[in-house]
């Protein structure tokens, strides 16, 4: 199957989670590309199915990603797709956190028109070292009331790998079993 994940990115750790969801599929046997959302990926109609992922910032995703989704909605609706959203609360112990970021993205998705297959979240990165002054002093102050380090001389890394592995094998396994035409399939959210 040829599948494109295309992303939008703001410290790199949903670039760096996409390129994760490829492997995994290229050592499934599939045939993928991987493209930011702000560097002109190639069109859906391409392939035979679609992963999108962005990353929350101030309660908002990157604009490149909506305007991907809103400029290819027609071909979106008409084959599969997994969307998924890197989010840092979801990292948080707080269920009234992970329920806010699970709201984003379906008032994003939404918004789009697009109601892909699959969605999930995936806990994000405290990214210290590339935040300017101002943001480093806000995650520190979000990281201390989560209980969370605010030692801001190193990054550090929430993402759970192994969901990610099973997100993308189950997203393969769901594609073969339940394809996509006009918006027929029951979407799954994890």
């Amino acid at each position: 199957m040829k599948i494109l994940i295309v992303y939008g990115t703001t410290e790199g750790q949903t670039a760096k989670i996409s390129h994760f969801i490829g492997g995994t599929l290229k050592d499934g046997g599939h045939e993928v590309t991987v493209a930011d959302a702000s560097q002109t990926p190639p069109s859906p109609a391409l392939y035979d199915a679609v992963i999108i992922g962005a990353s929350i910032h101030m309660h908002r995703y990157q604009s490149a990603v909506l305007h991907y989704i809103t400029s290819h909605i027609e071909t979106l609706r008409k084959m599969p797709g997994a969307f998924f959203s890197v989010c840092l609360a979801i990292a948080s112990d707080f269920e009234e956190e992970h329920k806010e970021a699970r709201k984003i993205a379906a008032d994003f998705l939404k918004h789009a028109g697009w109601e892909p297959v699959m969605t999930t979240q995936i806990a994000g990165a405290l990214k210290y070292r590339q935040y300017d002054f101002f943001t480093r002093l806000i995650m520190k102050m979000i990281a201390r009331k989560e209980g969370r380090t605010t030692d801001s001389s190193k990054d550090y890394e929430y993402t759970d790998w192994n969901a990610v592995r099973e997100f993308a094998k189950e997203f393969t396994v769901r594609v073969r079993i339940h394809p996509v035409a006009a918006g027929t399939a029951e979407p799954v959210r994890y």
